[in-house]
């Protein structure tokens, strides 16, 4: 089943409501101490705005393919054309209902290198007649769409959500809620109660183990809700339903770097899923596995139906040829251990063509177990244009991987793979004739640990770029 193809083909209609807000990163260098008092002094050396909240789960929703609007409240300042400017570039439709009283919510997060060392909060509590106004305006939109996604902050939008929650069902709409108040009863009705584990012990008690289960299944028939889906983490999730079934799934990350807006990827991947017609076990799924993707990015990261594609073909493709990094690590010194020679290469691979399958089978002549790095949709895209790749990487790893003379797969999302070549510390690193050794990029690493450099023969002629030229002229 093709995830992505699906989507597509249906896209779903989502309706979220409820806390939108902008994430602001101010990332710099800290070299010194304020003379004024002592407190770190914070060089800025970059700054970016992204959809936090509600409007992040709305941004995921279009990136998955889904048709998306946003109803949310803002304040008449700057941070609501922010929030707007976002939302224009995200291809999120938006209703948003302003406030002249109320702030928008802004979380302004301060970064040393990968540390966050400070947050700044801005946020007020909308007034009655603008719940009224989001009142009118939900009333006014949601017999448009397949499901309603409620995206609970607490930061006032949906102090009404019992009310929400009601006027959906009486439309026939499904509804899935992430949750964050600590009465249970503002959540009653709900389709899909979305908590972590946190959230699931504020709203319904301690558990063990044991008896998690039998928690969640008392919690569904107690507050009539048809399914709890339970975001665990390391412990990935648990789907427990009204009529019985349990379904769990383990982690799908594979590298944590920041957990920032994870639980709203979930929200988009699981109500897309749904309201495309997807079973609950399959939308488990494909959320565990959007989780998985997000988790690995900094900051708050929007995961498109490209990622989640990639992540499923390779889980149902490719097996075991496709690795992240920590798992290269640990096979890489398994092998070398036993005294095997790692190879590595790497490229975009954008259209194979038989100059790369002749470098690729020279390379694995190079030692025992030939890795290739191929990089990102985005990576390729600032390195090549707008325009590439042609092949989105999915499609390229599934290729790559189709041929005998490679071992293993891995991708990288910098410009660069300086920092994975680092990591993995192969013993031969192999480029085309085309470069010199002084450009290659980490064979200073290689050559220090002792390793070779290898150049293998550049066929003339056989490149991506004059491929696509030749067609594009033809």
């Amino acid at each position: 089943m093709n995830w992505f193809e699906t989507t597509v083909e249906r896209p779903a209609k989502i309706l979220v409501v409820g806390d939108a807000m902008v994430d602001q990163y101010i990332i710099g260098e800290i070299s010194r101490i304020s003379p004024e008092a002592p407190v770190p002094v914070l060089l800025v050396r970059e700054e970016s705005d992204k959809a936090g909240g509600a409007a992040n789960v709305a941004a995921n929703v279009a990136a998955m393919g889904g048709d998306c609007r946003l109803l949310g409240i803002v304040g008449d300042d700057g941070g609501r054309m922010k929030l707007e400017r976002l939302m224009e570039a995200l291809h999120v439709r938006h209703d948003l209902v302003v406030d002249s009283s109320h702030i928008t919510t802004q979380k302004t997060r301060l970064i040393c290198g990968t540390q966050q060392i400070a947050r700044i909060d801005r946020e007020a509590a909308p007034s009655a007649a603008t719940l009224r106004a989001l009142r009118e305006k939900f009333e006014e939109q949601v017999r448009e769409a397949d499901l309603v996604v409620f995206s609970d902050y607490d930061k006032g939008a949906l102090r009404e959500l019992p009310m929400l929650i009601d006027l959906a069902r009486k439309s026939g709409r499904r509804t899935l809620v992430d949750p964050k108040l600590a009465d249970p009863e503002f959540y009653r009705g709900a389709y899909i109660l979305k908590p972590n584990e946190a959230e699931f012990r504020i709203l319904f008690g301690a558990f063990t183990e044991e008896t998690l289960i039998e928690k969640a299944a008392a919690a569904l028939r107690k507050f009539d809700i048809d399914h709890i889906v339970l975001t665990r983490g390391p412990k990935g999730m648990l789907l427990v339903s009204a009529d019985g079934t349990v379904i769990e799934r383990p982690t799908e990350a594979i590298e944590v770097f920041d957990v920032s807006g994870a639980g709203d990827t979930v929200a988009a991947a699981l109500a897309i899923s749904v309201a495309s017609g997807w079973s609950l076990e399959d939308a488990v799924t494909v959320s565990n596995v959007a989780a998985g993707i997000a988790v690995a990015h900094a900051g708050t990261y929007v995961v498109s139906r490209y990622d989640i594609d990639t992540r499923l073909a390779t889980r149902t493709v490719l097996g075991a040829k496709l690795l992240s990094r920590l798992a290269l690590v640990k096979l890489i010194a398994a092998r070398r251990a036993s005294g095997a020679q790692i190879v590595f290469t790497n490229g975009c691979f954008d259209i194979l063509h038989s100059g790369h399958v002749r470098a690729l089978a020279a390379a694995r002549k190079e030692g025992d177990i030939l890795i290739v790095a191929l990089n990102s949709d985005e990576s390729v895209q600032r390195l090549k244009g707008p325009t590439r790749p042609i092949n989105h990487l999915a499609d390229r790893v599934e290729v790559i991987a189709a041929l005998g003379c490679v071992d293993f797969v891995t991708e990288f999302s910098e410009d660069t793979p300086y920092e994975l070549i680092k990591l993995l510390e192969p013993d031969v690193l192999v480029k085309g004739g085309d470069y010199a050794t002084d450009q290659i990029v980490g064979a200073d690493i290689v050559i220090e640990r002792g390793g070779r450099v290898v150049l293998v023969q550049y066929h003339e002629g056989h490149s991506s770029t004059q491929m696509i030229d030749r067609i594009a002229a033809a």
